[in-house]
């Protein structure tokens, strides 16, 4: 089935599935591409769009977490770490190989001389773990290599560092690789489709849901099984099963800023302390040039406790104060808030304890383990994890469900290439459509057939910024993009690049793409508005100005 809404809608109103799977994010997702390449009849449905909560707000890395080692979850990080190897293996363009470095700062630093040697036993605790798989070890640098890689760093207090290997990952482009992928082998992908209710049989076993669409049409989903996956939102969809909101899950938010590279000059992924609360956080280069520099640096996360309503993460001045508190002590660029030119904020679905009480403690110092539960009619849930195991935490899912419905049968996931990625050389991500490659792999042919089919999808999408008109073409045509910010915030990651650039061409992508989905001029003012408010709300810190607004929204 190619993977087109109209198509997917239309059997899911007639198809009797095996499993529904609610919820759009890596989790969901994952769950519906394993569970259909084992030959189940699968369904999912997402509120939103695929990708539009933490999925698309991670901090894009696909590692083992040297920090979970460090606090005793020894077994999470070797299963992460094995993950990442397939991660790598099945998504070639997605995933790639990034060095990080861990500065020793013994003058005024958080690491001392006696932390470093007890660092330097964790890393090699790390590579016996899984690290090695990557086919490098960890190894110390000089204080001037050390510094070489990161020059804004204060030279006179770096005694030496750390140089250990993970990867990095664009966390949206995994989810739509990943749906197109189970939509090849057969499942039914669906965004914008809210589910309003579990339905149960005589016996009160959940036979499926009654679910509605963006454009306000509700009817039913027959399934034999469902799957929970609503990540933050997983209480909510246990509600319309049982009929209670279980207060299954602790959101915890994590906040990043982007930065221009000129800024902080980092050449690889730098790990850096935060002195207020002895944390640390990752400073990742971003959006490679030709000459090997980059355009972009994000700087994140945080890990704090989240009370607020789940549908509006925002970001706050404190948040954006702690990670420039925490940068500015260890560069000498003295970044501020003006420098900052996005900023994005997603929550964790953290599990709170068996009895439902919040576990005590930071956010961060609590487990990223998952757990699969199923409720007394059936509903199976699937909770808690991490980007880098989401396919894990498919198979466990998918393994109870063919529990369920009476089917032996494992996983065939762990060696599925996904589209983009059969038949990848990475020399491509060296090559002169480097930026094309990286998101598309084998695909990028299918791109540029497009850019030559008008001069104005061969252009620049964003000023200043490597996208071309015709990945917002071929995000509407191929990867069931339906709104402005479908396009700006996932399809390409525009948005939490740099936001006034973006806003400064939002009119002008909406007008791009509005032969495409049919709107209106009425419907392009309007999903200009609603782009120009959704960014207000999220970056509470530096809300779009009125000046910003007007340019944004006026029509030519």
């Amino acid at each position: 089935m190619d993977f087109r809404r109209d198509e997917h809608l239309n059997a899911l109103r007639t198809h009797i599935f095996d499993l529904l799977v609610v919820g759009g994010g890596i989790t969901g997702l994952g769950v519906a591409l394993d569970a259909a390449s084992r030959g189940l009849s699968v369904a999912l449905v997402e509120r939103d769009d695929f990708s539009s909560g933490t999925s698309s707000k991670s901090s894009k890395l696909a590692h083992g977490g040297l920090r979970y080692l460090q606090q005793g979850e020894v077994r999470l990080v070797y299963e992460a770490l094995h993950e990442r190897q397939r991660m790598l293996r099945n998504a070639p363009h997605l995933v790639q190989v990034m060095p990080f470095m861990i500065p020793i700062l013994t003058k005024d630093g958080v690491i001392s001389k006696k932390i470093a040697r007890a660092l330097g036993s964790a890393l090699w605790m790390y590579d016996v773990t899984g690290g090695w798989r990557i086919g490098k070890l960890h190894r110390r640098l000089r204080a001037k290599a050390a510094h070489a890689h990161f020059p804004t760093m204060p030279a006179e207090k770096l005694s030496s560092g750390y140089l250990y290997y993970d990867a990095t990952v664009d966390d949206s482009r995994l989810c739509i690789a990943v749906a197109r992928t189970a939509a090849d082998l057969g499942a039914t992908i669906v965004n914008r489709c809210a589910v309003v209710k579990i339905t149960h049989d005589a016996h009160g076993v959940a036979n499926g849901a009654v679910v509605r669409t963006a454009e306000g049409d509700e009817f039913g989903v027959a399934a034999k099984t469902i799957v929970n996956a609503g990540g933050v939102w997983a209480d909510e969809v246990r509600t319309a099963d049982e009929g209670r909101d279980p207060h299954s899950i602790r959101p915890a938010k994590g906040v990043h800023i982007t930065i221009p590279w000129d800024k902080a000059r980092n050449d690889i992924a730098v790990v850096i302390p935060v002195r207020r609360d002895r944390r640390s956080l990752f400073v990742v280069p971003w959006i490679k040039n030709p000459d090997g520099t980059y355009r972009y640096t994000y700087v994140g996360t945080t890990d704090t406790d989240f009370a607020g309503d789940v549908d509006e993460s925002q970001c706050s001045v404190d948040d954006i104060d702690y990670i420039l508190e925490a940068l500015n002590q260890s560069i000498t660029t003295n970044v501020t808030r003006n420098d900052v030119t996005a900023v994005w904020s997603g929550l964790r679905p953290l599990v709170r304890q068996a009895d439902g009480t919040a576990a005590s403690g930071k956010t961060a110092d609590l487990s990223r383990n998952h757990k699969v539960a199923v409720s007394p009619s059936g509903v199976v849930s699937i909770t808690g994890g991490k980007l880098t195991t989401y396919r894990k935490m498919a198979e466990h899912t998918v393994d109870e469900v063919c529990s369920r419905l009476g089917r032996r049968s494992t996983s065939k996931s762990k060696r599925l290439t996904l589209i983009g990625g059969r038949g990848f050389e990475r020399a491509a991500l060296d090559g002169e459509h480097a930026h094309l490659a990286q998101r598309y792999g084998t695909e990028l042919d299918r791109v540029l057939a497009i850019a030559a089919e008008s001069p104005a999808f061969s252009r620049p999408l964003i000023d200043g910024l490597p996208y071309l008109g015709a990945e917002a073409i071929f995000a509407v045509r191929h990867e069931m993009a339906l709104t402005l910010d479908d396009v700006l915030a996932r399809r390409t990651r525009a948005r939490i690049v740099d936001r006034r650039a973006t806003l400064a061409s939002a009119r002008q992508v909406a007008e791009l793409i509005a032969p495409e989905l049919g709107w209106s001029q009425q419907e392009i003012d309007a999903q200009v508005r609603d782009f120009v408010e959704s960014c207000a709300r999220e970056e509470a810190a530096g809300v779009v100005s009125e000046a910003e607004y007007l340019a944004s929204t006026r029509q030519d």
